[in-house]
């Protein structure tokens, strides 16, 4: 899917912003996708190297259908390669051991597994973009929604294909979007494709949350975190939930430290000053600011402990049980 011929042989893949111009023979920068005599293949359709349920805050989706369960898959690459990646195992190493495990069985094991939906997740959901796509539509038959966990560098026709069949996205950034950060440390030569990529999911009927991972000493920078958060108010809106990351050391970034505390929310509080009102802060254990509250009252109506739910003070159509404002939570919850 999504490439064109070009002169001789040699095809241009449309489905990442990379645009890759790829020769006959040769594989695009995720080493996934290959030219053979014309004809871009991709070559890790229905090879799952990851395939699990999770709660759906892990991924993190707080403010679609809480408490739901969802089947959780992958396939090897990524566009980026980023430094830090907790899963270099999977997305880095191409010819990772795999399991053939057709959309029909992923349904099938997701039903079985009592989930409500499907998670697209772990690698980098672009670069096995035929794999997802086929699961989702028919995961969408079966009932079930599906759900992107995505760095954003995806193009106009890949969201256009993609996106009548998910129903929320997770976009993680690093850095808060730091262009010197993403060329240095993911080797992503330009950030700009992402925030365009944001643009055109926000005018589909996609669910949309953002990530941040704020890793210390590189890319903790309170401006950049001011200025995104600004951007997120000002084209996606202040409802959207924001989700800030704290940094464990990892792969080629091991001798780093975890981020402090202290960073952590210095970031939260930068990013609520920019008027967010979801602001959430993740991979750090029993903090108030894992809970959800109530815009208009300041009452907590979502308490949380990691990715479980311990207590919930909303109705079933989503207001608050203390003033009765509505919250933008979209979906069910699923205790």
């Amino acid at each position: 899917m999504l490439y064109t011929q070009k002169t001789g042989k040699t095809v241009e893949c449309c489905l990442c912003a990379r645009r890759c111009s790829i020769k006959d023979g040769s594989t695009g920068f995720c080493s996934i996708r290959k030219n053979q005599d014309g004809t871009l293949y991709t070559t890790n359709y229905g090879k799952s190297v990851a395939f699990g349920v999770d709660p759906i805050g892990k991924k993190p989706l707080l403010h679609f259908n809480p408490g739901a369960s969802v089947a959780s898959l992958a396939a090897a690459g990524c566009n980026f390669h980023c430094q830090f990646c907790d899963n270099w195992l999977i997305s880095q190493e191409t010819k990772a051991t795999e399991n053939f495990l057709p959309p029909e069985e992923i349904i099938r094991l997701a039903k079985e597994a009592n989930c409500q939906g499907i998670s697209y997740t772990y690698t980098e959901p672009t670069i096995f973009m035929e794999y997802a796509y086929d699961t989702a539509k028919l995961a969408h038959k079966a009932g079930l929604f599906n759900t992107f966990v995505t760095n954003g560098y995806m193009t106009h026709e890949a969201i256009s294909t993609i996106s009548p069949y998910i129903d929320a996205v997770t976009v993680d950034f690093k850095a808060a979007g730091d262009p010197d950060f993403y060329k240095n440390f993911s080797a992503v030569p330009d950030v700009k494709p992402i925030f365009e990529a944001l643009k055109w999911l926000k005018l589909t009927d996609v669910h949309i949350e953002i990530t941040n991972l704020v890793i210390p000493k590189i890319g903790n920078s309170m401006h950049q975190i001011k200025y995104l958060s600004k951007w997120i108010n000002d084209y996606l809106g202040p409802n959207t939930p924001f989700h800030l990351l704290r940094f464990h050391p990892d792969y080629k970034m091991n001798t780093l430290p975890v981020t402090s505390i202290e960073d952590m929310e210095n970031a939260y509080l930068t990013a609520k000053s920019e008027g967010l009102l979801f602001t959430y802060l993740g991979n750090v254990s029993d903090h108030v600011a894992e809970n959800t509250y109530c815009p208009a009252c300041s009452e907590q109506v979502i308490h949380r402990n990691g990715f479980e739910i311990t207590n919930w003070n909303l109705t079933a159509d989503m207001h608050c049980q203390f003033c009765d404002n509505h919250l933008p939570i979209k979906g069910k919850y699923y205790p």
